[in-house]
C-alpha cells in the first residue's frame, strides 16, 4: 500500500492570486502542485486571445507562476499538473520551458493534446455524430460560426506524461478534478476500473478544484471563520483506496470544515451521479467526518463506470451587445420608468423588432423615505443584442442621452454606456469517447497516445442513508431561511445549479421536508416557469437543485446582473419563511 499523496491547489480560475504557487510551495509539505484555470467562460476568452495572438490561447499567468517556484519545485520532486494549456497546450509548454531555460534549470515537460474538436466538426458531421446541444436537441448547423470546441479529457493522458518522468504536465481541456485525479492515479498505481478509487480522488479534486472555495471563501457562514482578509489554498491527501483528508496549511486563513467541504461538494454539480470521462462518482455516497482543526477526511465514496460519450463545450460568437443602466430617483419610479422606456424609443433609429434581442427591467433598489441618495435609487436597465454592431453601439448610447434633459427629474446614468461589445453564445455537446484519444507529447522526447475509452464494468451503487431524525415540533418564527442553511449556487451553461445545505440532523428533517421544488419557485419567482430538477443528497445533509436556462445562453449570453448565478443561493438565504424556532434556538 503507497502513502497518500498530497496535491496542492494555487488556482481556482484564471485570474485568480498571483502568489499562490508561492503560498503552496513555501507553506507546507506538497507532492503535487495545481490548479485549475479553465471555466466555459475562461474557454471564450482564450478563443479571443488567440485570434488576436496565434499560439497565446494559454493562461499566461500560469508561466509566470512558474518562473516563482519551478527551481523549488525540482529541488523538492513536486511535480507540477495544470490545464492552464487552455487552447495552446504546446505554446504554454514552450513558454514553461523557455522560463526553464532563462532560470538554468532542466525539468521533463510533457503536454496532453487532442481535445481540440473545432477542425474536426465537418469530419465529425459526415461520419454521423451531430453533436447536437444535450440541453435542447438543436442540431449543430452551420460549423464555421464557432470559435472554440474542445471535448473533456480525463486523467490517463497526465498518467502515462507522469509516467515518462515529466517534471511540469500542461493539459488543454480536461476536466477540473483530473488534474488531482491524474497524480493519484499515477501515485498509487490504479487500473482503469478502480471505480471507487478514481471516485474518491475525483470527489477530491472537485473539492479542491475552485482553490480558497474550500477554505471558506463564499462560504454562507463566512462570519464564524477566521482569516477571511487572506483566506489560505486547500490541499487533497489522497489516500490508496481513493479516501482523502481536505486541509490547508498551518497558519493561512479560514478554515476547512464540513461546512466548508459541504458547500464546495454542491458547486457547479448536477444529479448525485457525477459524470466524468474516467469514472461516474457518486455523491450520495459520500461521507464526511472532522478529522481534527482544518482536517476534512473524506471517504465511503463509490464509483461506477462513465458514460461512452465525453462532454464538449463549444463556444460560438453570438453578436454584439450594449447594456445601459439609467437611475430612476425618488417617488414616481414606476412612472419615471414607462417615460424613460417610451422615450427611449422615440429617440432610437430602430424599432424593438429590428433587433435580434432586446430586455428591458426595472430593478427596485430604492427604499422607502430612503436616508441616502443612493437609497433612493432604482433602475431602468436595457440590453441590446445584435449581429451588426453599428445598431448596438452609439445608436443606443445617443439614443439614451438625449433623454438627459428631456423626460424625467433626477436621471442620470449608473455604469454602462460603453459601446457595443462583442459576447459569446455556449453550447454543450456529447462525442463518442473513442473518437477523441488523448496525445501526449514530451518536449525533445517522443508521442504516445492514450485511448479515452474507459473499460466496461457492471456496478450497482446503493445511495448512502441520511440521519435518521425528525424535525424539530412546536411552533415556528418567521426569519430568512439563511439563518439554518447554508447555499453555493454557479453556473452550469445556461443553466445553474443550486446546492442547499443544513448543519445537524434536525435541520436536515426540516430542510428535506419544506423546500420542495414548488416551495423553491415561491421563493425564487424568477426561476418560477423555468424547468427545475430536484436530488437529494441525505448523506450530506443537502439538496441539489438545477435550474434550466436560468442563464440563458450561457454566462457570456445572459442579460442577468448575476449571469453566473453566484449569488443566487444568498438570495434564497435572505427570503423569510416559517423556521421552527427549535433550529433558531
Amino acid at each position: 500500500m503507497t502513502e497518500p499523496i498530497r496535491i496542492a491547489n494555487c488556482s481556482g480560475f484564471y485570474g485568480d492570486r498571483l502568489s499562490a504557487a508561492s503560498e503552496m510551495v513555501d507553506g507546507g509539505p506538497i507532492d503535487v502542485l495545481t490548479g485549475d484555470w479553465l471555466a466555459e467562460l475562461t474557454m471564450l476568452i482564450l478563443a479571443r486571445t488567440q485570434a488576436k495572438r496565434p499560439g497565446g490561447g494559454y493562461a499566461r499567468t500560469f508561466v509566470t507562476q512558474m518562473e516563482q517556484v519551478m527551481g523549488t519545485c525540482l529541488d523538492r520532486g513536486i511535480v507540477v499538473v495544470t490545464n492552464a494549456g487552455g487552447l495552446d497546450p504546446d505554446h504554454c509548454a514552450e513558454a514553461v520551458s523557455d522560463v526553464a531555460d532563462r532560470l538554468g534549470l532542466s525539468p521533463t515537460i510533457a503536454y496532453v493534446t487532442g481535445d481540440d474538436l473545432l477542425p474536426r466538426l465537418d469530419d465529425l458531421l459526415e461520419a454521423g455524430v451531430d453533436l447536437a446541444h444535450f440541453e435542447t436537441g438543436e442540431p449543430l448547423g452551420d460549423t464555421s460560426r464557432f470559435i472554440s470546441a474542445n471535448a473533456y479529457l480525463g486523467c490517463w493522458g497526465i498518467v502515462d506524461a507522469l509516467e515518462r518522468g515529466a517534471d511540469i504536465v500542461v493539459t488543454g481541456r480536461t476536466t477540473d478534478a483530473a488534474v488531482v485525479c491524474g497524480p493519484a492515479a499515477w501515485h498509487h498505481g490504479w487500473a482503469r476500473d478502480d471505480w471507487d478509487a478514481l471516485a474518491g480522488a475525483v470527489v477530491a479534486g472537485h473539492v479542491i478544484e475552485c482553490g480558497t472555495q474550500a477554505t471558506g471563501g463564499n462560504y454562507s457562514f463566512f462570519t464564524e471563520v477566521q482569516g477571511m482578509a487572506r483566506t489560505g489554498f486547500p490541499w487533497a491527501e489522497v489516500a490508496s483506496d481513493g479516501s482523502s483528508v481536505i486541509g490547508k496549511h498551518d497558519g493561512t486563513g479560514g478554515e476547512v470544515s464540513i461546512g466548508t467541504v459541504t458547500s464546495q461538494l454542491l458547486y457547479e454539480i448536477d444529479s448525485p451521479a457525477y459524470l466524468g470521462p474516467d469514472v461516474t462518482a457518486r455523491f450520495d455516497t459520500i461521507r464526511l467526518d472532522q478529522g481534527g482543526p482544518d482536517r476534512v477526511t473524506i471517504s465511503e465514496t463509490r464509483g461506477e463506470p462513465p458514460p461512452a460519450t465525453l462532454k464538449v463545450s463549444m463556444n460560438e460568437l453570438g453578436g454584439f451587445r450594449n447594456d445601459i443602466s439609467v437611475a430612476l430617483t425618488g417617488l414616481d419610479i414606476e412612472a419615471k420608468a414607462q417615460l424613460v422606456e417610451a422615450a427611449f424609443w422615440e429617440a432610437c433609429p430602430y424599432r424593438p423588432d429590428e433587433f435580434a434581442d432586446v430586455i428591458t427591467r426595472v430593478v427596485r433598489t430604492d427604499k422607502a423615505d430612503p436616508g441616502t441618495n443612493e437609497e433612493a435609487v432604482a433602475l431602468w436597465r436595457i440590453t441590446v443584442k445584435d449581429a451588426d454592431q453599428s445598431k448596438v453601439g452609439r445608436a443606443i448610447s445617443d439614443s439614451v442621452n438625449e433623454l438627459a434633459l428631456a423626460t424625467i427629474p433626477g436621471m442620470f446614468g449608473i455604469g454602462g454606456g460603453g459601446g457595443a461589445r462583442a459576447f459569446g453564445v455556449y453550447r454543450p455537446a456529447v462525442v463518442p469517447a473513442d473518437l477523441v484519444p488523448q496525445h501526449i507529447v514530451v518536449l525533445g522526447g517522443d508521442r504516445t497516445v492514450v485511448d479515452s475509452v474507459a473499460p466496461p464494468g457492471d456496478v450497482a451503487v446503493v445511495p448512502a442513508d441520511g440521519p435518521d431524525a425528525e424535525p424539530p415540533s412546536g411552533g415556528t418564527v418567521a426569519a430568512p431561511i439563511g439563518r439554518v442553511v447554508g447555499t453555493r449556487s454557479g453556473d452550469k451553461g445556461g443553466n445553474a445549479n443550486l446546492g442547499v445545505f443544513a448543519r445537524d440532523a434536525a435541520a436536515w428533517a426540516w430542510l428535506d421536508g419544506f423546500l420542495t421544488t414548488d416551495r423553491l419557485r415561491e421563493l425564487l419567482p424568477e426561476a418560477a416557469d423555468l424547468e427545475m430538477d430536484r436530488h437529494r443528497l441525505p448523506n450530506i445533509l443537502s439538496l441539489n437543485f438545477v435550474i434550466h436556462g436560468l442563464l440563458q445562453e450561457g454566462v457570456a449570453a445572459s442579460t442577468r446582473q448575476d449571469g453566473q448565478a453566484k449569488s443566487l443561493g444568498e438570495w434564497l438565504r435572505a427570503r423569510v419563511v416559517d423556521v421552527p424556532t427549535g433550529l433558531l434556538e
